[in-house]
């Protein structure tokens, strides 16, 4: 007989992943270094003089690396409830907020690069660069929103904001559309990527959506 108290999972993950859920949070972590890790590798190439991966512009590679797993990072975020809800498996439940704040690691590093590497240190010419390159103004309104969600994140905020907490946290939805413009501004040829991230995030609203739709139906009908 099927058990309430959790939905159905299929018996290879029941077997293979909740046994090993104690593991989630650190291996998830250590993975989520990952990629910083290996930027730190390759500027250590480049600085030994040997082959890496940073081209031409290492400064701009540097930046629109950190970019990228900053957006990476933000549809991981968004995708675990979903995951959660499809798998049934609540474990998943525990990475929402680290992945978050690798989020906003990763963005507050894209956006620290510009600064010391393209920029120079020259604060004096980051009003100017938002003013006349707006697609770097959506990213930099896209990391001011980042701020308190991350300075939020923790469970004595929850606590204190209650009900509040949710509706601040919904931010998650505008700022990665941010990412997302300020990313295709950015693209001068191939779109596949910036496409591919477009796709992810209208399945991820569209399944919130849904599932919100149908949550009141039910209410409805109660």
């Amino acid at each position: 007989m099927q058990s309430k108290s959790r939905p159905y999972t299929p018996a290879w993950i029941s077997v293979a992943i909740f046994k090993s859920a104690v593991w989630l949070k650190p291996t998830i972590f250590a993975l989520s270094l990952l990629p910083a890790g290996y930027l730190v590798w390759q500027v250590y190439l480049l600085t030994a003089g040997q082959a890496n991966t940073l081209g031409a512009d290492p400064a701009k590679a540097i930046v629109f690396f950190n970019g990228d797993w900053a957006l990476r990072f933000m549809l991981m975020t968004l995708a675990v409830t979903p995951l959660r809800k499809i798998l049934g498996w609540s474990p998943l439940a525990r990475l929402r907020r680290m992945l978050g704040l690798f989020t906003f690691s990763y963005a507050s590093i894209h956006f620290a690069a510009f600064v010391v590497l393209i920029l120079e240190l020259r604060l004096q010419d980051l009003g100017a660069e938002l003013i006349e390159r707006p697609y770097i103004l959506l990213g930099f309104l896209a990391w001011i929103g980042l701020v308190p969600l991350a300075v939020t994140s923790n469970q004595y905020m929850m606590r204190r904001l209650k009900q509040r907490w949710k509706k601040l946290h919904l931010l998650v939805f505008p700022i990665v559309i941010l990412q997302l413009v300020h990313l295709f501004w950015l693209t001068r040829s191939d779109y596949t990527e910036p496409l591919a991230y477009s796709a992810v995030v209208a399945l991820l609203i569209g399944h919130r959506l849904f599932t919100r739709q149908r949550r009141a139906a039910g209410a409805a009908m109660t």
